[in-house]
């Protein structure tokens, strides 16, 4: 039967491409239009010389948005939304810092005017440090709230009271979903009336785990009716609707969605959720070089687009091999720098002890059971080489910036696609080169190939370990096995 056609809105159907082959297609960053240049001489004191394909695109776009100063769009019109689907690694959190702390260069009063959401800890500090880089020495204020410190401490850097009222102490907030909508119900004075910029990062997650209810409470804050004593009336945001000579009277500040992530859902109802007003999408998709040098776009039913230097491969296993696969591929193949996921945090915890019980690996466990604290320090630990080996979750990985991670294991196969993109894509980022393997069962085999290529990823490589091969790990590991069940009980 011929395939019902989905029907995606223009924007989905044709969006705007970004080159993915991240080395050839480095832009300098004095070649990006309209950057201001105090910016660029941050950039290049950070080591910044030239932009990813995304940044060079996405940079401009929303600087242009916001062309008449960030309360008015261009033209008197209300900025359109924009979408970034771009590979893991691609540099989508510069694509945003840098507009946004340019558009907010010449704030006169501090306002919550940016607002990034993330939906992990890690993910949050990550991009508050990028802004706190860029923001350092232009009296922007940066405040990042996960919940890491009390709540009433957290109100005490979000607003400050005063006899005239409240003052807010933020331009820029950057935060996870919990931890928001508290203080959004809950902190006297913490407003969004004057909200410019609404990020929302790792977006599909945020839709898929029922954040949306903060998604709604958000835009609700964000045109609510602030009350300053009876007559200002003046800053009412209307939902956004034609322009009537009503509307056009009383200056808007235009309220512009930045959706990013790696796995942009093509679903256009879970789209139509987040509400966006004339979206562009940008999105980055290969393109395949012939043999005569021309370039051809390949039709883009690949939906997911995978870092260029990764090579992929699966090994076929049974369930006891597992574990014995692992310390092969650490102790007889010497892999180093491998990150190793786990469908859950019991498994991997379980798997820890056993490498730990083994012996000769240096290895850690990186999931929530841990503290924040514990986990920045095994990420560091990690990234200098002195653990080999990280053991993880997906929940905690997800869209975290590990340096020189050399393999990624997935010890359990991934049941999603999704899932699987977003680990693989921890290594082989900004253009390096990475290896996958996929400890996959036999029984699962099929599937698992099955989701690859319905996903349009067609170069994984089988890639069998022998029996033998295993053997002499096989005394030692039931060893281990002995020195685990001991401990457990």
């Amino acid at each position: 039967s011929p395939q019902v056609q989905l029907f995606l809105p223009q924007w989905l159907a044709q969006p705007k491409r970004v080159q993915k082959r991240i080395k050839d297609n480095l832009c300098p960053i004095r070649d990006v239009p309209g950057i201001h240049p105090w910016l660029l001489k941050k950039l290049q004191m950070n080591g910044i010389e030239s932009f990813f394909p995304v940044q060079a695109e996405v940079i401009p776009a929303i600087l242009q948005s916001a062309s008449n100063g960030y309360l008015m769009g261009q033209g008197g019109y209300r900025p359109k939304d924009i979408c970034v689907s771009a590979p893991t690694g691609s540099g989508k959190t510069l694509s945003f810092v840098i507009p946004i702390v340019q558009v907010l260069l010449d704030r006169v009063v501090c306002r919550v005017r940016a607002l990034v959401v993330l939906p992990t800890k890690e993910l949050a500090q990550q991009v508050s440090k990028v802004f706190n880089v860029y923001a350092d020495g232009t009296g922007l204020k940066v405040v990042l709230i996960t919940g890491q410190k009390s709540f009433a401490k957290e109100q005490e850097m979000l607003v400050q009271k005063k006899v005239t009222g409240y003052c807010s102490l933020a331009d820029i907030v950057v935060a996870t979903p919990g931890r928001l909508t508290d203080h959004i119900n809950q902190t006297p004075g913490f407003s969004l009336t004057q909200l410019r910029f609404l990020i929302i990062d790792e977006a599909d997650r945020m839709i898929d785990d029922m954040h949306q209810n903060c998604l709604n409470q958000i835009v609700k804050a964000a045109f609510q009716v602030e009350d300053y004593s009876g007559s200002n009336m003046l800053f009412q945001r209307t939902k956004p609707g034609p322009i009537t000579a009503a509307s056009s009277c009383s200056p808007q500040i235009p309220l512009q969605k930045l959706l990013f992530s790696a796995t942009l859902t093509q679903d256009p109802e879970k789209l139509q959720q987040l509400d966006l007003f004339q979206p562009r999408l940008f999105t980055s998709v290969y393109s395949e070089k012939n043999r005569d040098g021309t370039e051809t776009e390949q039709e883009t039913n690949n939906k997911y687009t995978l870092p260029e230097g990764l090579s992929q491969c699966y090994v076929p296993c049974d369930l006891n091999s597992k574990p014995l696969l692992l310390l092969y591929f650490m102790l007889k193949m010497k892999f180093t720098r491998v990150l190793c996921f786990t469908n859950s945090r019991e498994a991997s915890h379980r798997l820890f002890l056993l490498v730990q019980a083994f012996g000769g690996v240096t290895v850690a466990e990186f999931s929530s059971r841990l503290p924040p604290n514990e986990r920045q320090r095994t990420m560091k630990e990690f990234e200098q080489g002195k653990i080999q080996l990280l053991i993880s979750t997906d929940a905690t990985a997800r869209g975290i910036d590990v340096k020189g991670v050399n393999y990624v294991i997935n010890y359990d196969a991934p049941q999603f696609i999704r899932t699987y993109i977003h680990r693989v894509g921890r290594t082989a980022r900004a253009g390096e080169a990475g290896v996958a393997f996929s400890l996959v069962l036999r029984i699962q085999e099929r599937r698992f190939l099955r989701m690859l290529r319905d996903a349009g990823i067609q170069d994984i490589k089988k890639h069998p370990v022998k029996g033998n091969s295993l053997k002499p790990l096989v005394q030692q590991y039931e060893g281990a096995l002995c020195k685990l069940e001991k401990t457990v009980k």
